[in-house]
C-alpha cells in the first residue's frame, strides 16, 4: 500500500478537453473539470486548455475544491529554437504553476515531433544524431539547474512521435543527463512504443518525479499499426484509457513505486473521446481501481 504522506493522487483533464485535438470535448468548461475531477477524489490536477490564464483565478477555483495543481505539459524546442528563448519561456511557466502548487513540470521536446501530424505514429519519426543528442542533453542539464533554482523539479516525458520514444533513447537521454534532470516516467506511452513499462520504471524510479498512469488498449494499438493510423487517430479510436479498464499490468508498478519510496503525484491520464468515454465515470473507474489496489 501506498504511504499517504509520500504519494498523492492526480488527474489530467486531457480526458475532457484534449489540447492536440480541441474539438475533443469543447462543450467541457474549466470548472466543469475541475469539480469533477474533485469530485471523483482527486487532490492534484495537471493544467488543459480550458484552464485560466490567470495564476490568481486558478489557484482561487482549486482552492475552493481542495486541489492544487502538480504539473504543466511544457513544450520546448531545444534543437531548433535558441536556448535563451527556450529558458525564458520555462520559467514563465514555472512562475504561473508554482503559484498554484506543482513542485514539478514536465518537458516534452517537440521539434520533429510527428504526434500531432496525419502520419503513420508506429513508423516514420525523426531519429536524432550525435550533435542533436548532445544539443538536447546539454540543454537539458541547463535547464534543470534552472528550473532547481526556481525551487522545482524538470521532468522530461518520453512521448510517442517524439525524439525520445524508444527504450534505447530514453536510456541514451537518462545517462547523458544529469541529477538535475528527472524522469517523466508514463506507463502508456512506453506499452505503446512496445517497452515494458516495469523494465523503464525499475531502471530509474530513484530519477522519477512524476508518473503518468496510462492504461492501453492492445487490439487498438494493433489496428493502429495495420491502417497506418496517426497518433490522434489512434487516439480518437481508444488506444489510452484508464488504469485498470486496458491491458498494462499495473500492479508491479504500484510494486516498484511502494518499494521505492517515490514522492510525489501518481496521475491519471487517459486522452479518449469524452463523447464516447464519459469523464467522470472513467476519472471514477480509476479512482476505484487506484485505491483497491494502493490503499490511495
Amino acid at each position: 500500500m501506498f504511504d499517504k504522506n509520500k504519494v498523492k493522487l492526480g488527474m489530467a483533464p486531457i480526458g475532457w478537453c484534449n489540447d492536440d485535438m480541441p474539438e475533443l470535448g469543447a462543450e467541457n468548461t474549466f470548472q466543469q473539470i475541475v469539480s469533477e475531477m474533485a469530485l471523483a477524489g482527486y487532490t492534484g490536477t495537471e493544467v488543459g486548455n480550458k484552464y485560466p490564464k490567470d495564476k490568481y483565478e486558478l489557484k482561487k477555483a482549486l482552492d475552493l475544491r481542495g486541489m492544487e495543481v502538480c504539473n504543466q505539459w511544457f513544450t520546448q524546442l531545444l534543437l531548433t529554437e535558441p536556448y535563451e528563448e527556450v529558458e525564458k519561456a520555462m520559467l514563465a511557466q514555472i512562475d504561473y504553476i508554482k503559484y498554484c502548487g506543482a513542485k514539478v513540470i514536465g518537458a516534452s521536446e517537440q521539434s520533429y515531433s510527428i504526434q500531432g501530424k496525419p502520419q503513420p505514429i508506429l513508423e516514420g519519426k525523426y531519429v536524432m544524431n550525435d550533435e542533436e543528442w548532445d544539443k538536447l542533453t546539454t540543454g537539458m542539464n541547463k535547464l534543470g539547474k534552472v528550473a532547481k533554482a526556481a525551487g522545482m523539479k524538470l521532468c522530461f516525458h518520453h512521448h510517442m512521435g517524439t525524439v525520445v520514444q524508444t527504450e534505447e533513447e530514453i536510456d541514451r537521454f537518462m545517462e547523458n543527463t544529469s541529477e538535475d534532470v528527472y524522469l517523466l516516467f508514463d506507463s502508456g506511452h512506453c506499452s505503446f512504443a512496445g517497452i515494458d513499462p516495469v523494465k523503464v520504471l525499475s531502471k530509474y524510479i530513484d530519477r522519477t518525479a512524476h508518473i503518468h498512469l496510462k492504461d492501453l488498449r492492445n487490439d487498438v494499438v494493433a489496428e493502429s499499426r495495420k491502417n497506418k493510423w496517426s497518433f490522434l487517430e489512434s487516439v480518437r479510436n481508444g488506444c489510452f484509457t484508464v488504469p485498470g479498464d486496458g491491458d498494462v499490468d499495473f500492479q508491479p508498478i504500484f510494486d516498484i513505486i511502494e518499494q521505492s519510496g517515490y514522492e510525489g503525484y501518481v496521475v491519471v491520464e487517459a486522452e479518449q473521446d469524452p463523447a464516447k468515454a464519459n469523464p467522470l465515470e472513467y476519472a471514477m473507474k480509476a479512482r476505484k481501481y487506484i485505491a483497491e489496489h494502493t490503499g490511495l
